[in-house]
């Protein structure tokens, strides 16, 4: 797969101007383009969190001007835009607002003191993702909110709304199929050849429920474990601790204990699957030589201050697409040192920014990762 993320450094509120910033990124992606294999084209491209209208917003008033129709403002546009320019998928996440859901109970949201709001309508932070057609593939909106999210935004109905079949210019990962404990095949999703599992996330998505769920629960990893995705997109606007004087230093460094936290938040997907029967490629080649998920983490970078120049937000950056590839020892291999009866995950690491760049990572996952590391389990 051939996959690209805008690292954007957007300013609160400059929607005009966040968009030129990616529209300079957009030329920049198509020289690369054209430089790396034009002929193959790009399958996805993923911006951050809330893109264009910048995420620090500290109540509902300060939110409502930029609040983006369903699927269609100046987000949506811009993607759909972008999608048929370049031929592939393409994801950006804004603040969405819509009507009242018919047949849905009210929604209950943290307005107090932030201005006005209707019972007919709903605000969720959102991700559109639209194919190279402008149709919508999906418009996921966040299900585990963080704080800065409470005082405007209602929370998405689960997971497995943002879960869907992501097509590709280029072939899907390989299949593996799982036996119940019968020995049948149960029934799953079928998917063609040039389109694959995927199921996206936003920011939050990946830690505890509102922190109060066990660390250990996992849900939104376990959810794309249990729905079969093989592409996982994270689209965030993550904040990182550190201080503004050792983030300025960092444009080429990413932030290596924030990256190192995401990961294990996708713990579930370390885990070999029971009864797996082994699919080859069409070339012939075990699905093990390559990563059974790939992860894209589509960070902002930059700061944004708040209310009156409080409450400053800065942001991880280390935007990076990784694969997870599970190694189970095979019968007679001679085991390493102190991993007797260990399997090994490898995370394979295509590319990573640096915690204070704005700028592309654009990767192709059929080439040789930048860094490997590995995991026991």
């Amino acid at each position: 797969m051939r996959i690209a993320t805008f690292q954007l450094r957007p300013r609160l509120g400059d929607v005009e101007g966040n968009i030129r910033r990616a529209d300079v990124l957009i030329g920049k992606l198509e020289r690369m383009l054209q430089g790396n294999d034009k002929s193959k084209g790009l399958d996805l491209l993923v911006l951050p969190e809330m893109a264009f209208s910048g995420y620090n917003f500290p109540s509902l008033k300060a939110v409502r001007p930029y609040l983006e129709p369903s699927e269609a403002g100046p987000s949506a546009r811009w993607a759909r835009s972008v999608a048929q320019k370049l031929g592939s998928v393409v994801a950006v996440g804004y603040p969405e607002i819509c009507p009242s859901i018919q047949g849905k109970s009210p929604l209950q949201g943290n307005t107090e003191g932030n201005g006005a709001q209707s019972e007919d309508e709903h605000r969720f932070n959102s991700l559109i993702v639209v194919k190279e057609s402008g149709e919508t593939l999906v418009n996921y909106r966040k299900h585990h909110l963080y704080y800065t999210d409470d005082p405007w935004a209602h929370e998405g109905e689960s997971h497995e709304s943002g879960f869907f079949s992501m097509p590709l210019a280029t072939a899907a990962l390989p299949q593996k199929i799982s036996r119940d404990s019968n020995g049948s095949v149960p029934d799953m999703p079928s998917f063609p050849r040039n389109e694959i599992p995927t199921t996206v996330g936003i920011c939050m998505d990946i830690n505890p429920y509102k922190f109060i769920a066990p660390y250990s629960a996992c849900e939104f990893a376990t959810h794309a474990r249990s729905s079969g995705a093989k592409l996982v997109i994270v689209s965030m606007a993550w904040l990182t601790l550190l201080d503004s004087e050792d983030l300025a230093t960092m444009k080429d460094k990413p932030d290596m204990d924030t990256f190192q936290y995401w990961i294990t938040r996708f713990a579930p997907l370390f885990l070999p699957d029971e009864e797996a029967v082994e699919v080859d490629d069409e070339d012939g080649h075990g699905e093990k030589a390559k990563p059974q998920v790939i992860i894209v983490f589509a960070n902002r970078a930059g700061e944004e201050e708040g209310l009156e120049g409080k409450d400053t937000a800065r942001y991880a950056g280390s935007s990076s697409v990784v694969g997870i590839r599970r190694r189970p020892r095979k019968v007679g291999e001679e085991a390493e040192a102190g991993d007797e009866g260990v399997d090994k995950v490898e995370i394979l690491i295509w590319d990573i920014l640096g915690a204070a760049e704005e700028g592309i990572c654009f990767v192709d996952t059929d080439s040789t990762p930048r860094m490997v590391g590995a995991v026991q389990i």
